[in-house]
């Protein structure tokens, strides 16, 4: 069978080369266009089901003799069950992941943390941060020149040369 003056293994070949050398483009340069092409449907995902369809209608072709609407037809269901699975295990989670684990020693001011070296008044103690992405162990030294001592519950009130300035953390109860 013949599509537009080729054989339709040679059209598969070409849809193949096609989407990915688009799809090699598309992760140099994806970046730059992702907001031009965001949407309702992932590009990666059109770029795959062309390539996945091509490549095993090309390979059906070529080792079968099935007719060339059937081949399309087996090769358009395998492709989009192969697409669906790519999207629900490999792209729904790579976008709900988090970007990075990287920290600015500004952004602990504020958190609070647990003494597992005791803070004494005039030395240096260690603090453990606890937060979504992992545990954090500091060098600290107290703010109000008290020893803190080991379990406390603290505020990082301040980081100066990586190291956190911390007080007593005290909760405030409710009296309503």
């Amino acid at each position: 069978m013949e599509l537009f003056g080729l054989p339709v293994e040679t059209v598969y070949f070409y849809a193949l080369i096609f989407s990915g050398a688009v799809t090699l483009l598309y992760l140099f340069f994806g970046d730059a266009l992702s907001g031009l092409l965001d949407g309702l449907i992932n590009p990666v995902l059109i770029f795959s089901f062309i390539a996945i369809f091509s490549a095993a209608g090309y390979a059906a072709e070529v080792l079968t003799s099935f007719h060339s609407i059937l081949i399309a037809v087996i090769s358009a269901i395998i492709s989009l069950i192969l697409v669906i699975l790519l999207n629900i295990f490999v792209l729904i989670p790579l976008s709900a992941a988090e970007e990075s684990l990287v920290y600015k020693e500004t952004d602990l001011r504020g958190r609070t943390g647990t003494v597992i070296t005791t803070v004494p008044e005039d030395g240096y103690g260690e603090v453990l941060i606890e937060s979504i992405s992992g545990r954090i162990a500091k060098p600290a030294v107290s703010f109000n020149k008290k020893t803190i001592p080991s379990g406390s519950k603290v505020l990082v009130i301040d980081v100066a040369d990586g190291v956190l300035e911390v007080g007593l953390y005290e909760e405030m109860e409710n009296f309503y």
